[in-house]
């Protein structure tokens, strides 16, 4: 670890606030074709483990057909905890202290989630006043609410984790993927502890 890294690393641990036991990383397809992007993963990983008891990675992809490739790699990679990598079309519910999501953007996600819970109503097996949010969470991918969610590339929101993610603390910055560290990730981490979280109020 570089000095600035240990300065980081130092001021979170001396900081009055907490740090994130739940963080999330949304990155692309598109950015896991750039090379060392999956040692940058690994990489994430060991650092986020220092900090977090949860980690979820969320990887949007563009065409449904690039998932199938893409989830057998994921779930070769190297990571200090368990993992589990699920796809768009996985129904079976998986957990692990890493979990990594493939979907088509949280509007898809969330869009099948509903159309799966009306198909049950109209087959008699669920009453329409049934439905909460607990049903509803039963249709995502991963369903628990990170508490930082760390979006590379560029300040602006992306279809990602719509449901899960609406009290969570965002974090953008314009590193992309490739040139990510971990001072940027430390960044993240601080940047949390300084700030006051409302869910919602």
């Amino acid at each position: 670890m570089g000095l600035y890294e240990r300065y980081l690393a130092f001021r979170i641990r001396r900081h009055d606030g907490d740090p994130p036991d739940h963080v999330a990383l949304v990155i692309t397809e598109r950015d896991l074709l750039e090379r060392g992007a999956y040692e940058t993963l690994t990489d994430f990983f060991e650092w986020a483990t220092e900090y977090a008891s949860r980690i979820t990675v969320y990887v949007s992809v563009l065409d449904e057909a690039a998932v199938p490739a893409l989830q057998r790699e994921l779930e070769t990679i190297d990571a200090p905890r368990p993992v589990a990598v699920r796809g768009p079309g996985d129904r079976a519910r998986a957990d692990a202290p890493i979990r990594i999501g493939i979907g088509l953007g949280g509007k898809h996600e969330f869009t099948s989630a509903v159309r799966t819970l009306a198909e049950r109503v109209d087959a008699g097996e669920l009453a329409p006043d049934e439905i909460d949010d607990d049903s509803v969470e039963d249709h995502l991918i991963f369903p628990s609410e990170p508490d930082l969610v760390i979006k590379t590339g560029a300040e602006r929101l992306s279809d990602f984790m719509i449901w899960q993610s609406v009290y969570s603390e965002l974090y953008f910055t314009d590193v992309n993927w490739r040139n990510f560290r971990k001072r940027d990730f430390l960044r993240a981490v601080r940047e949390y502890c300084n700030r006051s979280r409302r869910f919602g109020r």
